[in-house]
């Protein structure tokens, strides 16, 4: 198959003419025998038809070839790839793409044909992003986010080509910015007398029992707020996270997980006083409501059992801190909290990295670096004393 080149000429009202050039791919006969064309252009010259033909005819040849389409990329994102990413990821990771597409990408690329999208078009597309990108001010995005945007915009276009509506992804070719190499990050989080402390402060409220439960296990916030009792067993004093609740454009949504797993923590005796405390209270409010009782199990709610809106919940944290003298922190640095103690107990990183749900105990390790300076500290003077022979030397005097 090699193609053609076709000159069309047309006459405007003032009497002058004007030639376009196409190129035409002959695509065999369909089912009825019919001859298939499929015209490509228009383009100014010949030159460029010539062109234009060689990489359409290579494309035929290395099996990358795609009819031409109309369908823009607005078209491809709102109609068909964004209904189909629905069923494939969490609700509000497909929140956070239906929004940067919308917000930034579809804006400046949504009304290009998606064969006509280029590298060097996406490429433009990141610097006027970087340089005046931002919604709610004249500056720009950051590296990071034009970088996440060209993520998300790269699988939709992959998709694309699996569909047949590309021959290859332009973004493949794109090159997007490169975050800047971020410092370690500084984690918050409280020495075990600051957490006492906290505790006793918050004695007595309707949310003693969550926020206790999330420092002493080190669970995520949509964790605890989607913990149902059918999932916890007092007596045998341990509970498996199955249930997550989100915030999906600010509305509440019931999810899985972070890594898509369950899993089984360990409590302590004080925490389990404190849920059975915190059962005897639910089933009071449960009592007082009556047939309004809208609950469905969960272990921490509203007073009517509806769900507790994760924003609430953290508000409500910061003012019962609002209220001490400690060192103000996050809801989320109360399982920051939970991890540094237990490194510093001396708790294995891997019994550790399971409580926590973590990918692995590597990434623990390497998310609680601070607290090993002084682990390492105790474990040089450690292995100096045994190279000075201290132990043998401590054993000849106590026989």
């Amino acid at each position: 198959m090699r193609g053609h080149i076709h000159k069309r000429v047309s006459t405007d009202r003032s009497g002058r003419t004007k030639a376009l050039w196409y190129v035409v791919i002959d695509l065999g006969r369909d089912a009825n025998g019919k001859r298939r064309q499929k015209w490509h252009g228009s383009y100014p010259t010949r030159k460029a038809a010539e062109a234009a033909r060689a990489e359409i005819v290579a494309e035929y040849h290395r099996g990358t070839y795609v009819e031409p389409s109309k369908v823009t990329l607005a078209e491809w994102v709102r109609d068909t790839w964004l209904p189909s990413m629905r069923a494939q990821v969490k609700p509000s990771t497909w929140d956070s793409y239906s929004r940067n597409l919308e917000l930034h990408v579809l804006p400046r690329l949504g009304h290009r044909p998606l064969r006509e999208l280029t590298a060097a078009l996406l490429n433009a597309a990141y610097s006027e992003l970087l340089e005046s990108g931002h919604c709610k001010s004249k500056g720009g995005l950051s590296p990071k986010t034009v970088r996440y945007l060209h993520t998300t915009l790269h699988k939709a276009l992959a998709d694309a080509v699996d569909a047949g509506l590309l021959g290859t992804n332009p973004a493949e070719r794109a090159r997007p910015p490169k975050p800047a190499k971020a410092g370690p990050t500084e984690l918050r989080f409280w020495t075990p007398d600051q957490l006492r402390t906290f505790l006793a402060s918050i004695a007595g409220t309707r949310l003693e029992a969550a926020w206790h439960l999330a420092a002493m296990t080190g669970m995520r916030r949509g964790e605890v707020l989607g913990l149902r009792w059918a999932d916890v067993d007092l007596d045998a004093a341990r509970l498996t996270v199955r249930h997550t609740i989100i915030s999906v454009a600010y509305e509440v949504r019931e999810s899985t997980p972070k890594t898509h797993q369950a899993r089984v923590i360990d409590l302590d005796p004080e925490t389990i006083r404190q849920l059975r405390c915190h059962h005897d209270r639910q089933q009071a409010e449960r009592d007082r409501w009556g047939d309004d009782y809208q609950g469905n199990d969960l272990v921490f709610c509203r007073e009517n059992g509806t769900p507790l809106h994760p924003d609430t919940f953290s508000q409500s944290f910061e003012r019962a801190i609002a209220k001490t003298d400690l060192p103000r922190i996050r809801l989320h640095d109360l399982r920051h909290t939970h991890a540094t103690i237990a490194l510093r107990a001396g708790v294995p990183v891997k019994v550790i990295s399971e409580r926590l749900g973590h990918e692995s105990p590597a990434f623990t390790m390497k998310q609680y670096a601070h607290a090993l300076p002084g682990m390492q500290a105790e474990a040089a003077a450690l292995i100096a004393s045994l190279v000075r022979g201290d132990e043998d030397e401590d054993a000849s005097h106590n026989p």
